[in-house]
């Protein structure tokens, strides 16, 4: 069942607790008519939920600190759409992962089409034959109708991006940071173009920093929302 609009705000007001991802973010749904009902609970209506002493701890020590309602203001202004794992839009490969993202904030746009896609990765420090090799296999598959999926990082991820957008094709870059922060700075121009012709997307609400932890992360949903991935190494293909 999709998210109403007056509800998608709780479902953001949440993803800015620390500790209540996709579990927690169930059971809330679970329990209560709807999230907003779950924001205004009580501890103790909160542990009758399932949520443990540490979630409730979260919840009632940062929820005044949170507006929802400012919140969506503030995506509105950055042109960021969140979809919930219960929406038509939410890629339906991610779902089938175990540890799928409950909302993903997206700048641009994801299409049916997108469904068809394969992530391209690699080093950061490519030689000229690996990147003649990233440029050939990406325009092929562009020429083929899949759209190219990578982490808009230094190296490989840039030239696959690059190389799809010049082939006429879709990318979709997956952030380990808020979509109001581009990483690195210098592919700015990069993710403008990648709206214009897919998105960017993030499980990170707005003003997350590119930590370390995050990485790791999202690789899970570049691999979780593609057909298959293939990595290129420094000196050339890995395969897929």
């Amino acid at each position: 069942m999709k998210v109403s609009d007056k509800d998608l705000k709780y479902w953001v007001g949440f993803s800015l607790i620390p500790g209540i991802g996709r579990v927690r973010l169930n059971q809330l749904s679970s329990y209560f008519p709807d999230l907003e009902s779950a924001w205004r609970a009580t501890p103790a209506e909160l542990k009758q939920a399932g949520l443990d002493n540490g979630s409730v701890r979260a919840v009632t020590t940062r929820r005044p600190e949170i507006s929802p309602e400012a919140e969506m203001e503030k995506l509105d202004r950055y042109g960021v759409k969140v979809l919930t794992c219960r929406d038509e839009g939410y890629p339906s490969r991610l779902k089938e992962i175990y540890d799928y993202p409950p909302l993903l904030y997206t700048r641009g746009s994801l299409v049916p089409e997108d469904e068809w896609c394969l992530t391209v990765v690699g080093t950061r420090r490519p030689t000229v034959y690996g990147r003649q090799v990233t440029e050939e296999i990406v325009t092929d598959l562009v020429q083929n109708k899949i759209t190219i999926v990578s982490g808009l990082a230094k190296g490989i991820d840039t030239v696959a991006h690059h190389s799809a957008l010049e082939a006429g094709g879709r990318s979709i870059a997956v952030c380990a940071c808020g979509l109001d922060i581009v990483y690195p700075a210098e592919n700015v121009d990069l993710a403008r173009r990648v709206m214009q012709q897919g998105a960017l997307v993030s499980e990170h609400p707005l003003g997350t920093k590119p930590r370390a932890e995050n990485f790791p992360r999202r690789n899970r949903i570049m691999s979780g929302m593609s057909l298959g991935c293939w990595w290129l190494r420094r000196g050339g293909p890995a395969g897929p």
